[in-house]
This record gives structure tokens, C-alpha cells and sequence, in this order.
């Protein structure tokens, strides 16, 4: 596996190592020694997927209030979708900003997104299925969310005009930081 640091500290593209036969190909997508060794947890509590029926679809940005704060290492096993990582780490040089990528079923790539990071995603073509490891289960009375549209953090969605909300996500309110 290759890791592949972003713009946000903690954030981390991992790019499968594929070995390739007339068969088709194999790679590890996670590896306990090697998460280890670049600082990321070893320990997943929870594993989920997520089947969307439409391009567009949009969820998130979600994340859990401590002390449930959960990481993620997101894939997309069918089809395709933008991933984003929001920093709301307080304090963090890069509070505010965010990190995209593109994960479809033909690259394999991983998205890991720390603690403290809201994360949301936008698929790009029909009948995409998303899988996620998740070191923290999930806590309903934790959850939160910030705007997808919010000008505060900007994201640039490749298909804004048809994203396709469910009534929770779009009705987060702009993000206000703890304490203010």
C-alpha cells in the first residue's frame, strides 16, 4: 500500500499496490502493521456500507462529538463518488478547510479521515455502494453534521446542482464552532 498525505494533517489517501494476472489482480486494502507505522489506528470497531440508486446523491457532512469522535477509512466498491474530508479539529492550522477525492471501483483507493473531521461524499453515477471501516460505533445522541452548501468551508461538489439530500442532511444548519 502506498499512504499519501493531504493537504489536512491526519488526512491520508491509501492506494492499494495491485499484483496483476491473466486472472485479474489482488492488493491489501488494510494492514495493521503498516497503518501502525504511519501513526493511523489498528483497531476498527464497525464496518458499514452504503448503497445510493442515483448520481447526485449526496450524505453528509457528518461527524460524532466526543467523546464518540470516530476516524473512517471510506472505499467505494461499486460505481463512483467525490469523498470529503472536513477539518472541524479546534485549534488545527487547517480547521475549516477540506480535502476531495475521487474513489471509484477501478482505482481502489482509500480515504482515511481522522477524528474530529466531518466527512460526506457525492456519488457520480448510478447504483454506487460505498463500504466504511469506523473505529467508534455509532452514537446516535453524538452525531452531527455541518452544511454540505456552507460558505464557511466552500466545497466545490462536481454535481451541486443535482444533489439529491435526505431532509436531515439538508437541514444542518451553518456550522457554529464549540464555544461560540
Amino acid at each position: 500500500m502506498k499512504f499519501i498525505s493531504t493537504s489536512i494533517s491526519g488526512v491520508w489517501i491509501i492506494q492499494p499496490e495491485r499484483h496483476e494476472d491473466d486472472r485479474g489482480w489482488f492488493a491489501r486494502t488494510w494492514c495493521e502493521e503498516e497503518f501502525a507505522a504511519h501513526g493511523l489506528p489498528t483497531r476498527f470497531s464497525q464496518c458499514n456500507a452504503s448503497f445510493n440508486k442515483h448520481r447526485g446523491t449526496l450524505r453528509g457532512m457528518h461527524y460524532q462529538e466526543a467523546p464518540y469522535q470516530e476516524a473512517k477509512l471510506v472505499r467505494c466498491t461499486r460505481g463512483s463518488l467525490f469523498d470529503v474530508a472536513l477539518d472541524l479539529r479546534p485549534g488545527s492550522p487547517t480547521f475549516g478547510k477540506w480535502e476531495g477525492i475521487e474513489l471509484t471501483e477501478e482505482n481502489g483507493v482509500g480515504f482515511f479521515i481522522p477524528e474530529g473531521c466531518a466527512h460526506g461524499f457525492q456519488t457520480l453515477e448510478d447504483a454506487t455502494e460505498v463500504f466504511y471501516s469506523i473505529t467508534t460505533p455509532y452514537h446516535a445522541e453524538s452525531l452531527r453534521g455541518a452544511r454540505w452548501d456552507d460558505p464557511r468551508f466552500s466545497i466545490q461538489w462536481p454535481l451541486a446542482s443535482e444533489a439529491r439530500l435526505n431532509e436531515r442532511d439538508a437541514s444542518y444548519p451553518h456550522f457554529v464552532p464549540s464555544g461560540a
